[in-house]
């Protein structure tokens, strides 16, 4: 059996696709490879073989870069990482029991401020103004489940629901605001203040938030030089290498250029059950299959009202990354992530096959 592929075979399997795919694939990415040395001096040998593996895969490294030239956004990708086992699935009785003990929205409708048009509820949740807003219009869905990670099919329908409301109560009290935002920061590593599960949205003025509106004029630039649309080719390219499922009709991809470990992105037509049904499907696997209990969850949508700028092909994009071991101390994100590009661990193959397959 031929072994299965990953991040480091990628300038081979890109020499083996189609025409068409291939011709998508230099369109939106370069990837290059190099190897990097060092000597592993003898009094550091059995530390490295029992924490990396065997000394050779360590003194020669091999890198592979990713980098998307339509939207700018570029990985490193460390083969010597990449091949580290997933880590285990959380377990069963893994809680946040102790967290939640004193839990500072346990009456939300006591410990939370309201917007000015008041709150919208459900049995999932119910809806409140952030203290320290983001933005104008910023509010929040405080789940009725404390524990973020117990999520369910249902209860993350209804938070779907939830920032609906919320979106068009916002937008109906103030017009101007059109540019709809929605993220779910799970936990302490992700940012997130308040243990209690909770989804944010916001609605921008003017302009679409500064990252939403780059991808949204480069796509329109990929358009404009290619006579294609940038969301289908990112997509076929994708599903060219194995790195695209679907999930009810909503497309996943296991992306190529992750922000973060283990990024995965869904792209649906709009903020309804049907993707709130395949975000489920998605954190559940990552939560039970790969053992993520602290995520970044980000969706950018198409403004709420019409504007002047073209906003054709643009789908409501989900994006997942996992923010890492809720116990370390060492943040995931460094001089090169905030300032230069990525450097990831998680193999996009390998998260494909886990997410895909439900074996780490």
């Amino acid at each position: 059996m031929a072994p299965a592929p990953a991040i480091t075979d990628l300038p081979a399997l890109v020499a083996h696709l189609g025409a068409d795919d291939a011709a998508r694939f230099a369109r939106i990415y370069r990837v290059s490879s190099a190897e990097a040395r060092l000597r592993v001096p003898a009094s550091m040998a059995p530390w490295v073989e029992r924490t990396f593996g065997p000394l050779r895969s360590v003194e020669r490294q091999r890198i592979v870069r990713v980098s998307n030239v339509v939207s700018g956004e570029g990985t490193l990708f460390n083969s010597l990482r990449a091949r580290r086992p997933v880590r285990a699935a959380m377990r069963v009785d893994d809680s946040l029991a102790g967290e939640l003990a004193d839990d500072a929205w346990a009456r939300p409708r006591e410990q939370t401020p309201e917007d000015t048009f008041g709150r919208i509820e459900s049995e999932h949740g119910v809806t409140a103004a952030n203290v320290a807003k983001y933005d104008a219009a910023h509010g929040i869905v405080v789940f009725a489940q404390p524990d973020p990670l117990a999520f369910t099919r249902a209860s993350v329908a209804g938070h779907f629901a939830l920032v609906r409301d919320w979106l068009a109560a916002a937008h109906a009290d103030d017009p101007e605001a059109v540019y709809p935002y929605v993220l779910w920061n799970c936990l302490w590593r992700a940012g997130g203040s308040i243990v209690h599960g909770h989804m944010q949205a916001q609605l921008a003025r003017g302009r679409h938030y500064a990252k939403i509106e780059r991808l949204r004029h480069d796509a329109e630039g990929y358009r404009a030089a290619h006579g294609a649309a940038y969301f289908e080719d990112l997509v076929a390219v994708h599903r060219a290498l194995g790195l695209a499922w679907e999930i009810e009709g909503i497309t996943v991809l296991a992306h190529l250029t992750p922000v973060k470990e283990k990024e995965v992105l869904l792209l649906g037509a709009q903020l309804d059950d049907a993707l709130a049904g395949a975000v489920y499907e998605t954190l559940r696997a990552l939560r039970d299959v790969l053992g993520v209990r602290s995520f970044n969850m980000g969706v950018a949508l198409a403004p709420v009202a019409p504007v002047e700028e073209s906003w054709a092909g643009f789908p409501t994009l989900v994006r997942i990354v996992d923010r890492g071991d809720l116990g370390t101390r060492t943040s995931d994100i460094g001089g090169m992530e905030m300032f230069a590009e990525p450097v990831v661990a998680a193999d996009p193959f390998a998260i494909q096959r886990a997410l895909t397959t439900g074996e780490a």
